[in-house]
């Protein structure tokens, strides 16, 4: 059976985006009863181009525009897919010719609205997500990932059982045009610079990551970190909200009467007073100070929606590394190779390498330059790795900076190494000449990969595609 839907009137659609939000959510429109929906119109954008998808939409009845940003004609409602900007002129020319703009986990959200759980955070977001939604099932509840994890929540609306929970991971992108979004919980994992070129500032970006929790009332649980400022000022307007919020932890245990931390090692997760005592840090199968982070989110999550203290226990235990995200490849001759490749940003890699024993680790550095302040990284990189590839289009700015930190340091710890390469082979080459037994080659880039790659996975599938010809014995 599923759930209860929306039945209210859309009118006339228009939707921004041929990628696959857009081809998503106008496929959703097509299929919708006449009396719902007028019509559905699809704008491509300035570089979009005839082909299966287009050609496809128009065969459900939706025109469609290629080519263009410019849009004409008028609309009850426009949805905008994730990668167009609010200051773009594509957005502007929607938001001139629609009623109003939003963008599609916000559409799926009206057209489906009981049971959401919403996750949201510069790092850490997917994990979070996928181990909820594995503590939620592991615990007999029906419950689904979906939104910036991978899968549309538009494709599974009309399949989702009535009693089953959406787990959504949410971008900043899809957070900035939402409205009515009204989780069940809402968790902020943590806030640093990202995505600046999208928002143009950091105070937007942050307004964007806190709309998760615009809607929620006393009902309802925010889980927010308090181990970044930026987190605690969130924190401090929930509570002016009288909204009930459970203080997320590794750095301390707060006295809230919610709150998620660590206390000697343990998971604990507090509710309205009522404490739960899971499971040992050391025990989980994620490693790194930001997985008991996360672990403790998806803890909290669980526990307000009904799971037991012994179900959640053994589900934060039993949860796997996901890929592309610290997960292990191989170890070749003695030495550990770790993928990497969603950290994405200076932040998401000095969490990373928390995980490993500090003068162990050769890492990986490089991709697209997103022109990221590097000074944080650069100490991290000093104080904890042995050695430092850097490839790629930022490879000699991030080696640059790597240099300058590690002349400034006044230990008496042996200097790191800076090596270039001018390719993510290449510099998987230079790692495993670099490389001890015991060592870490680890890829963490800190960067977007669209210099060599169409994206992240593809790039952390060629690591590891590497680590297995070198463990056969190939180049």
């Amino acid at each position: 059976m599923t759930s209860h839907t929306s039945q209210a009137p859309l009118g006339d659609v228009l939707v921004l985006g041929l990628g696959r939000t857009g081809t998503s959510v106008a496929r959703y429109l097509a299929t919708l009863p006449a009396g719902r929906v007028r019509s559905v119109t699809l704008y491509g954008g300035t570089s979009s181009e005839p082909g299966e998808a287009s050609c496809a939409l128009e065969g459900l009845g939706v025109a469609v525009a290629l080519g263009t940003d410019e849009v004409r004609g008028r609309f009850d409602l426009a949805v905008a897919s994730p990668g167009i900007p609010e200051r773009s002129a594509f957005f502007r020319a929607a938001a001139a010719t629609s009623t109003e703009v939003i963008g599609e986990p916000e559409f799926a959200y009206r057209e489906s609205p009981a049971r959401w759980v919403a996750i949201t955070g510069t790092n850490g977001k997917t994990t979070t997500t996928s181990l909820t939604t594995h503590v939620l099932l592991s615990a007999g509840l029906s419950a689904e990932s979906v939104g910036n994890i991978g899968t549309n929540v538009c494709d599974r609306v009309r399949e989702r059982p009535q009693d089953s929970w959406f787990v959504a991971e949410l971008s900043s992108f899809q957070l900035a045009t939402t409205r009515l979004l009204h989780p069940r919980v809402a968790v902020l994992l943590n806030l640093t610079p990202d995505h600046l070129e999208w928002h143009g500032t950091l105070e937007a970006y942050a307004a964007a990551k806190e709309r998760v929790f615009a809607n929620l009332d006393a009902r309802d649980l925010a889980v927010v970190s308090v181990d970044d400022e930026p987190c605690r000022a969130v924190r401090d307007r929930l509570a002016q909200r009288d909204l009930r919020v459970c203080e997320l932890s590794v750095c301390g245990a707060p006295e809230s009467a919610c709150a998620a931390f660590l206390r000697e090692g343990m998971l604990v997760v507090r509710l309205d007073g009522v404490e739960h005592v899971l499971v040992a840090a050391d025990e989980l199968q994620i490693r790194g100070l930001h997985n008991a982070e996360n672990a403790l989110a998806a803890a909290a999550v669980a526990l307000e929606l009904g799971v037991s203290e012994e179900a959640a226990a053994a589900a934060v235990r039993t949860f796997s590394p996901i890929e592309h995200r610290i997960e292990p490849v191989a170890t070749v001759r003695g030495v550990s190779f770790i993928n990497d490749s969603k950290a994405t940003n200076t932040d998401s890699v000095e969490k990373a390498l928390t995980a490993f024993a500090a003068g162990t680790v050769v890492v990986l550095l490089g991709g697209h330059d997103k022109g990221t302040d590097l000074a944080s990284l650069a100490r991290a990189v000093c104080a904890r790795c042995r050695v430092a590839v850097c490839f790629g289009a930022a490879g000699e700015r991030i080696a640059a900076a790597l240099e300058d930190a590690r002349d400034a340091r006044d230990e008496k710890d042996p200097a790191l190494v800076v090596l270039r390469a001018a390719h993510l082979r290449e510099a998987f080459t230079a790692a495993v000449a670099a490389a001890r037994p015991h060592d870490t080659v680890l890829l963490s880039p800190a960067c977007s990969s669209f210099d060599e790659f169409s994206n992240m996975a593809e790039r952390g599938r060629a690591f590891k595609g590497l680590v297995r010809d070198l463990a056969r014995g190939g180049e």
